[in-house]
């Protein structure tokens, strides 16, 4: 089965994270495309075994085990959820050198590269004598990233993971944090005929968005990461009042905010309490996420990474902006790099789709890379 093959089997069995479903939607979880590569793996001779991670959720582990005594383990480990699929999107459509379809780079193209790879180092003559490894197929990625975390409170350790996204073909050895933050306001209601006997909760809050759209953001661009370039915040939500006619007691905003490898969630809020001290504005501030989502710096001198990088005939290191699964393994100290075909534009979008040139580029770098291990 060609790379491109695999991935239009990989796209026929839908895989849409639950959190993007109702409850009991037909397209809901990563079993079906779990149980196909089980399959594939036990007929390539693999060790086949799952981690729950959730009622009807597991990451799969297919491990190629090394000819000898096991010395270094490698981890390939992309994510098997998808954002939401209409039925169209389940259909592989080919055209013009691209493979279209829900996906298709984020990040089943991954996946058959990752696969197509393992299964040729498994059939070739020469196989690595003291390097096992282990293909990881995540759950939940897109959501809270309950695969990974799985895996890393587990126990499981690995001297190098690539974990498959879109990259473009290049190895990522940073990429930005995210954090999500709410912040209210409370005012005083009153009638919208007498608005000097109330308070306004929406105008302040609009001096607060307006502090950090503007003199916050532009702190934020002095800030900058050789790799990342700078931190940045957005307000992507906002809601207050309940009608025109009464002077709104309660407003409320969510914003995104990327983190560079140094800064924490602590360290956030406290500069944000401290810029609305200054203006004398007053909101309560939470955060939105239970669980950290760090961003992620690997150190590119690292043996395995600096073999890895001459094996893509990469100079250096590269950096993206998303967040992905790769700083949760960092974080459970397990060195991670991000890397595979497609190009995260085409991600989450309606019409998805992956080069097939790079698709099977990266099945041969991936290929190379694990076959020259020891």
């Amino acid at each position: 089965m060609t790379p491109a093959q695999l991935l239009r089997e990989l796209i026929r069995r839908p895989s849409v994270n639950p959190a993007f479903l109702p409850p009991g939607d037909p397209r809901a979880g990563e079993a079906r495309v779990a149980d196909f590569l089980a399959h594939l793996g036990r007929s390539l001779g693999l060790r086949v075994s799952r981690q729950p991670v959730a009622p009807g959720r597991f990451n799969l582990l297919l491990t190629l085990p090394p000819t000898g005594r096991v010395r270094q383990r490698v981890l390939l480990a992309p994510h098997l959820d998808t954002v939401g699929a209409e039925p169209s999107q389940l259909r592989p459509l080919p055209r013009r050198g691209r493979l279209h379809g829900r996906g298709a780079c984020d990040t089943k193209g991954s996946v058959a590269a990752m696969v197509s790879a393992l299964a040729a180092v498994a059939r070739a003559l020469h196989r690595p004598a003291q390097t096992e490894i282990v293909f990881a197929a995540l759950v939940d990625e897109e959501d809270a990233q309950r695969g990974s975390r799985a895996l890393v409170a587990s126990g499981f350790t690995a001297d190098l993971a690539i974990v498959g996204e879109p990259t473009g073909l290049r190895a990522v050895t940073a990429h930005k944090g995210s954090l999500w933050l709410q912040l209210e306001t409370r005012g005083r209601a009153a009638h919208g005929a007498r608005p000097e006997l109330g308070r306004n909760a929406v105008l302040a809050m609009a001096r607060i968005v307006t502090l950090l759209e503007t003199e916050y953001a532009a702190a934020l661009r002095v800030r900058r990461h050789p790799l990342l370039g700078p931190a940045t915040v957005n307000v992507g939500v906002i809601a207050g009042g309940r009608q025109p006619n009464i002077v709104p007691d309660h407003c409320e905003i969510r914003v995104d905010r990327r983190t560079l490898p140094g800064e924490t969630p602590a360290g956030v809020q406290r500069e944000i309490r401290a810029l609305l001290r200054l203006h004398g504005c007053h909101a309560m501030l939470a955060n939105l996420k239970p669980v950290p989502c760090p961003p992620l710096e690997t150190d590119p001198d690292l043996p395995l990474v600096r073999r890895f990088l001459d094996a893509l005939g990469q100079p250096g290191p590269a950096g993206v902006d998303y967040f992905c699964d790769a700083a949760v393994l960092a974080a459970g100290g397990i060195p991670s790099v991000v890397f595979g075909p497609g190009n995260i534009a085409q991600a989450h979008t309606a019409d998805e789709w992956i080069a097939l040139d790079q698709l099977n580029r990266a099945t041969g770098l991936l290929t190379r890379f694990l076959t020259a291990l020891p």
